[in-house]
């Protein structure tokens, strides 16, 4: 009996310690970590923006997250991924793709469409439609977009700008995020930041 009773002290000191160190001290270090080395990515990588309120104070915003992309319509701003999650585009509480089969027609129909709104938004433009302006993502809320994708779009924002193009590429040639140490992942660009980027020049 008394050698069963150890075992169980043993045993229950054991499991408490355990949940100390697991459950509290290393989630609390961990968390700390990385707060001290990457503040902004463990606060969401929030954007900030200062504006006024009726030009009387000035005051800090959150304007979005460098993750989550944001649904741009306007002619001048660049167009982000397409976005399938519900109920409403790069909804983060429900990221999500369209879960659409390769053979669904509502797919096709769905590109077809998206195809049909960057030419009416610019006809001129007789460049094959890069796939990533077409396709909603797994996830439903890409940032980023292709930088072929955004060279796609800049002659239509240079001119509803009334801006160069040459200026509107070399933007984005200066906000493009190149592949890890040369090799992992793709070329890419935030619409996010490439927008406000553009909107701070005017």
């Amino acid at each position: 009996m008394h050698a069963l009773l150890a075992h169980c002290r043993t045993a229950l000191s054991v499991f408490l310690l355990l949940s100390v160190i697991t459950g509290l001290v290393y989630p609390l270090a961990v968390t700390l970590a990385a707060q001290s080395m990457f503040a902004s990515q463990t606060r969401g990588s929030l954007i900030h923006e200062r504006v006024d309120d009726e030009g009387k104070v000035s005051r800090e915003t959150i304007v979005g997250s460098s993750l989550i992309g944001q649904p741009f319509a306007s002619p001048g701003h660049f167009w982000s991924r397409p976005s399938a999650t519900a109920s409403m585009p790069y909804n983060g509480s429900a990221s999500g793709g369209s879960n659409l089969g390769a053979n669904n027609p509502q797919l096709l129909d769905a590109a077809r469409a998206r195809i049909a709104a960057l030419r009416a938004a610019d006809p001129d433009n007789r460049a094959p439609v890069p796939v990533d302006l077409v396709t909603a993502s797994a996830s439903g809320l890409d940032p980023d977009i292709s930088l072929a994708a955004a060279f796609y779009q800049s002659a239509r924002v240079a001119r509803a700008r009334g801006i160069e193009i040459t200026a509107v590429q070399t933007l984005i040639e200066q906000l493009a995020q190149r592949p890890w140490l040369g090799i992992v992942g793709e070329p890419r660009v935030n619409v996010v930041a490439l927008n406000r980027a553009l909107d701070a020049e005017r």
